[in-house]
């Protein structure tokens, strides 16, 4: 990948496991919020220790929210886990969902 007109907006690692998002620099566009004080307080102390601006990383997290699930990469640990568990097409959770509660606190 030509990272020339790339930006890295966020990145962490979680698991031993490397996450980042990145765009592409060419096209910015200025957007007024009205949030919290402490939040924004809160976020800047976050962005900085992450060594990226506020933006960017509202960006980021704006961009994630909507990418489709479809074209999200799904990490090792989820890899890890999937298909553990082989259900029935039809099983309907909340009812059984609900079948285990009535029994956990009936009496």
């Amino acid at each position: 990948m030509n990272t020339k007109n790339m930006d890295i907006l966020f990145d962490f690692t979680y698991n031993n496991h490397k996450f980042a998002r990145t765009t592409n620099k060419i096209m910015d566009t200025k957007l007024t919020l009205k949030l919290d004080d402490a939040v924004i307080e809160k976020a800047k102390v976050y962005a900085k220790n992450k060594n990226t601006s506020l933006s960017k990383l509202i960006e980021s997290y704006l961009g994630v929210l909507v990418t489709p699930i479809e074209n999200q990469e799904v990490t090792p640990l989820v890899k890890s886990i999937s298909g553990v568990i082989d259900l029935p097409t039809d099983f309907d959770y909340k009812k059984d969902y609900k079948k285990h509660v009535l029994t956990k606190y009936s009496n």
